[in-house]
């Protein structure tokens, strides 16, 4: 089969942060299961999604228009990490390498907007997109 969003690093850090975000959630209060632990997991699932639905869609301007709902709701769980941080929820180790994800994440979608706006042709999102092979070994890809 052809290329896929599943081959995108960018893509394939969201679903890690997605995981870590996930895992962090686990530990924080009950009282917090429909407050911070639910928004904090939607808005990591977006980022991924977003990611991919640009790459599905048929023009640059849409793939452009959905990564920046990708960083939009990266910032959102960002902000979100911030407050679950001020409140201790979460362990040191597990809030410190979901910050990561989500920095590398911001940084990715960045870059690759940032790319396809400098590029002059008229082509699909999937030939314009980068794409590296996942080996983290979460069975995507």
């Amino acid at each position: 089969m052809g290329e896929s969003f599943r081959n995108l690093a960018v893509w394939q850090r969201a679903i890690e942060l997605t995981l870590a975000v996930y895992e962090l959630t686990s530990s924080f209060p009950v009282s917090e299961r429909f407050g911070l632990t639910n928004q904090s997991r939607r808005a990591a699932v977006s980022v991924a999604s977003n990611i991919a639905e640009g790459y599905g869609r048929s023009t640059k301007g849409e793939y452009v228009q959905l990564l920046g709902h990708a960083l939009g709701s990266n910032s959102e769980v960002e902000t979100q990490l911030v407050i679950a941080k001020a409140l201790g929820f979460g362990s040191k180790q597990s809030m410190s390498a979901t910050e990561g994800l989500c920095s590398d994440v911001g940084r990715l979608l960045g870059a690759l907007m940032k790319s396809l706006r400098a590029k002059s042709v008229t082509a699909s999102p999937q030939s314009l997109s980068p794409t590296v092979s996942f080996s983290k070994g979460f069975g995507i890809g």
